[in-house]
């Protein structure tokens, strides 16, 4: 038995908690991220935060990178097929409207 199950409480959404739904989680995440760095780095004054904040920045695309890739990898995400991107996307809104 996984120890994490019975720290876990119950909730409707729990077994909706998949690989895929992880991932886009974490590229709608990385994507804001990127934006907030962006828009900070615009408007730092210092030279040090500035080089901070663009390593940070960096870092962020990075990420953003490995996780598109991982997701066109796993075909969870359809880059390059608009049209297909866009019937996956209403689906996975139908499923979460369907979860309340």
């Amino acid at each position: 038995m996984n120890p994490m199950s019975e720290m876990t409480p119950k909730s409707p959404g729990a077994q909706a908690m998949t690989d895929p739904v992880i991932a886009a989680d974490l590229l709608i995440s990385a994507k804001a991220n990127v934006r907030s760095y962006a828009y900070a780095l615009a408007e730092a004054a210092s030279p040090e935060v500035r080089n901070v904040l663009r390593r940070h920045l960096q870092d962020a695309i990075n990420l953003h990178e490995q996780v598109t890739n991982y997701m066109i990898e796993k075909n969870l995400y359809k880059a390059y097929d608009v049209p297909a991107q866009i019937q996956a996307d209403l689906q996975n809104a139908q499923t979460a409207l369907n979860l309340r």
